[in-house]
This record gives C-alpha cells, structure tokens and sequence, in this order.
C-alpha cells in the first residue's frame, strides 16, 4: 500500500477565502476548482479543504448542522464532486476537514436532545448535567471555553451543556456508542465519494473525563499543548481512533487521518500515529518556536525522535487559519518575509511531511489593520474587542490586479484585502524573478526530484552559533543563518535554491537565509 502521505506536501485551503466563482465576494468549492493549477505549479501534493458543510457559522464552518452535506454558501455536492474529480485528474488528492468534538447547536441532534429532556437517549449524545448550588444555578465545574468565558451555557429546563468552543458549539459525548456509530457513518458518507482522507479537529477534546472533574486553575487554555487538562488528551481517545483506522484501511487507495491534536508532550502526542492509529498528527512545535538555531534544532530534534519510535514520521507546520502568519510572527516587514521564507525553505528539507496554508507561497502578512465592522472572529466578539482573534489570516487570496479584491471575486470581498496586496499577487509573483512563489514552486520542485528529501533520515552538521546545518543523504545539504550577520560556511557543493533567491553561492550565509547545497562529493573530488 503506497505511504504517499509520509513525505506530502499539504496545502491548506480555506474555502471562504480562496477564489469565489460567483461573484458573492466568498470563496467557494467551484473557486477552488477552477484554481487548481495553481496548486500543480506550485508543487503541491494534496489539497486540505476546511469545513465547508452546512452551518450558521458561529465559528467559520466549524460549527457543523450537517456532516454530509455542503452549505448552499459554498455551492452543492455536485460541486464538490466535481472539485474532487478534477483534482484527482491532476494528480492531486483532497482532506477533508471533519469537525467530531462538537456540531451546532442547530444541527438535528442537538434539538432533538433539547426537545426530549434530562436523562433521554437523545439528550446522551452531548454532555448535559445538572448545575450546581442551591438551585442548579451554578455551571457542573470551573471549566472555560477556549473562545473565553465559561465552558457551560444553560437552557430553560435548568440543565447545563457544555462547549469547549462557542456556545452554539456543543460537545458531543464520544462516550456515547450512538455517536460513535453515527460518526462512522459519516466518514463512510466521504469516503464512498472518493476522498483521501480527513483532517480531525480537536482531535485530542472528544472524551472528558467521566467525573469532569474541576481544574481547579484560571486562565486554562494556557495549558493546551503544556499541561494536563480533564478535557483533553484523554487515554480513551485513541479507541476511537484504532476504530477509525480499520474504517480508512477497509477501502482502496490510502485513505489517511491527520490529528489536529494538542499534548503536553511529544511522547503524548505521537500515540496519536501509532501504526494502528492515525497517519499523521500536526506538529505544532516549529510553529511555536521562537525565531532561534537553538530552539529550531530542539524542536526538529525532539519532533524525529518521538516520531521514530512509534514508525511515523512526523508533519512540519508554520502556519494555519488559526494564527498569525510567519511574517508578522517572524518581526513584520522586510526582516519578517526573509526569516518566513528562510523557515520555509528549512522546512521543505526536512524529513516528513510539509503543510502549507494557503498565502504562504504569496508572502502574505497578517492583516492587523481590519476595521471593526468588518472582523468576525467569535474571539474578537467574545473578548469584546480585547483580542483581534483570527480573521487577519484569513484575508482571501490575492490572485491579479491592481486593485482590491485582486481577481479573488467580481464582488467585494467577505474580508477586504489591503491595497498594497498589488505587488504581493499571484500573477505579479509567477512572472517575477526572486518572488516568493518562484522560491516555492522552485524548491518544491527540487524536493519532489530529489530522493534524499521527504522521508528519511537527518543527520546534523557542526555549526557557528546561529546558524543551523543539516545533511539530507549524502548529496544534500540545509543551512540556515537565524542570526543578522552574514556568515562565512566553509561548506562544498553546488547550490540548488536560496530563500533570498540569490543564484550564487560563494560561502557567505547572510542572516535570516536558508540555502540548499547539492552533489556535496561531487564538488569535493574536484
């Protein structure tokens, strides 16, 4: 059975922001069909599709009211079908996103359960409790939501639900066997349509611990991903997955999970591909860590190792539609693009498999700017403006012109894109020499061909302070200066690519630049 998903490259998607068809101003499934060639050029191996199901989008999509279903929004299964058709016609497979944690609170199953009261079946299939003091008025434990605030909302009958998420986000109870197999079936549902495989949100949130315990501590969310908490990461999870496992396996063509799972360790979060698990987990360590040499090797040191031992390898991440893109991340402005496509071009070189969120490849920042009125982020709503949230990474793509909306729709854009996005397009940037896209689709394109890259071994190469090298088989060579000077590297071979998108190498590493080196011995013997 082929292992595709090992060393694949995975470009992100987020269907509202990605190319709209008709003219509404959101990006929908006709959109991305129709941009798809720009994903071959680009060098990509597989598309992954964010929610685009029915939903009254609380929480962009991710608060689903059907799972087998697409929202009139985003266009139709049809459309779905033929974005799947034409995608695998050239040669690119499609991950869907699945959101298991929590639906709607509109979807059929949560009215079902308000309709039927305490202690039904159907009120079993999402965790309600009783509250606590005198007269039930207090939440069942001290538990937040991830979006602020408590994690509980009551209803009429003087129950409580809970929703790590938004309020219209309810949690399913995945202890429950009705839920279990009713979500099977929705895996099936796509899979029979032909899809390659899911990325699954929250995976590490669908079981709680049976007595949901209180944490006892304020601020919780600051946890996730660093310590324990009674709501996620839970041991009972992985049963849901070894059954999922045998789901994906029963059918033709390599059908894979990938976690979006938070563990406070590596060790923790590598259960999560084990070989009867899941395929792939996202790692999010790279995407933490500070612009550093130091703290860069920790992280791809540690993410290998852990990998190893359980015969996976492990998914490298620099950005999502959750946070905040590299070159704001990395300093803003001209230092920020350089460290974002240094890390980049380190990334592609690394064993495993690479996610690349849609923008990247453009160079886009992180809109900071975006009026009041026109922010949608429940984060940005739920902190009363406090926390800009989440809706500046996800500005829709820059595709031609000179003026906003830039080829992304013949309307006005659900999000409006800055004005100095003119020079950032994706028609400016194929033609130019030394854009960010041309560095992409050239290192892409490079790793593709080169056996030493994707799955493999890393073997470290001794360097100055700052500067990280490494050795990808024995023709290959990585090296990246995090530090702001220029550093001479007495290092042999030829170059392939450079972040800076310089065409020579004479030995010198300016900071903040990455380059790869090729035919190592080759050059040496001379």
């Amino acid at each position: 059975m082929s292992s595709w998903w090992r060393d694949a490259v995975v470009y992100q998607v987020y269907v509202r922001s990605f190319a709209d068809s008709n003219g509404d101003g959101i990006g929908d499934l006709t959109g991305i069909r129709e941009r798809l060639p720009h994903l071959v050029d680009l060098g990509v191996d597989a598309v992954w599709l964010t929610p685009f199901f029915p939903s009254p989008m609380a929480d962009g999509g991710y608060d689903v009211a059907d799972y087998c279903g697409v929202d009139p929004m985003f266009g139709t299964l049809t459309d779905f079908d033929a974005l799947l058709a034409r995608a695998h016609e050239l040669g690119l497979r499609v991950l869907v996103d699945v959101v298991p944690n929590h639906t709607s609170d509109e979807h059929p199953w949560f009215a079902e359960a308000l309709d039927a009261g305490p202690g039904s079946p159907a009120r079993d299939r999402y965790l309600f409790r009783d509250g606590r003091g005198e007269h039930g008025e207090l939440p069942p434990n001290d538990w937040e939501s991830i979006f602020g605030g408590p994690a509980w909302s009551r209803i009429d009958d003087g129950q409580w639900y809970l929703h790590l998420f938004d309020p219209q986000q309810p949690d399913l109870n995945w202890r429950n066997s009705q839920v279990r197999a009713d979500f099977r079936k929705v895996l099936a549902f796509w899979l029979d349509r032909g899809v390659d495989g899911f990325r699954i949100d929250v995976a590490h949130g669908m079981i709680k611990h049976p007595d949901l315990p209180d944490t006892g501590r304020d601020g919780q969310i600051s946890l996730l991903g660093r310590g324990e908490l009674p709501y996620f990461d839970q041991d009972e999870v992985h049963e849901i997955y070894r059954d999922w496992r045998q789901l994906f396996d029963s059918y033709q063509g390599a059908r894979i999970g990938v976690a979006e799972a938070w563990a406070s360790t590596s060790e923790r979060l590598a259960r999560y591909v084990r070989a009867d698990e899941l395929h792939q987990a996202f790692n999010f360590a790279l995407l933490e860590a500070p612009w550093s040499a130091a703290e860069f090797r920790k992280v791809v040191a540690e993410s290998l190792a852990t990998t190893a031992e359980v015969g996976a390898t492990t998914t490298w991440v620099l950005g999502n539609h959750d946070v905040q893109r590299p070159v704001t991340r990395y300093g803003g402005g001209e230092l920020g693009s350089r460290r974002a496509r240094a890390a980049a071009l380190l990334s592609f070189a690394l064993p495993g498999s690479v996610y690349v969120y849609q923008g990247e490849e453009l160079g886009l920042p992180e809109v900071v700017d975006l009026p009041e009125e026109a922010r949608q982020d429940p984060i940005w709503k739920r902190s009363g403006g406090e926390e800009l949230g989440r809706d500046g990474c996800r500005v829709p793509i820059p595709w031609s012109g000179d003026q906003p909306p830039f080829g992304f729709s013949a309307g006005e854009s659900w999000l409006p894109a800055p004005a100095g996005w003119a020079a950032l397009t994706a028609e400016v940037q194929a033609r130019s020499e030394g854009s960010v896209l041309r560095t992409y689709r050239d290192a892409l394109a490079l790793r593709r061909e080169d056996p030493a890259l994707g799955d493999g071994e890393l073997e470290w190469v001794d360097a100055p302070e700052d500067v990280l090298i490494f050795r990808r088989g024995s023709d290959f060579l990585c090296a990246t200066n995090f530090g702001t000077a220029p550093v001479a590297l007495d290092l042999p071979g030829r170059i392939l690519c450079r972040s800076d998108a310089e065409t020579t190498w004479d030995g010198v590493l300016p900071g903040a630049t990455a380059v790869w080196l090729g035919k190592i011995h080759e050059e040496s013997a001379q």
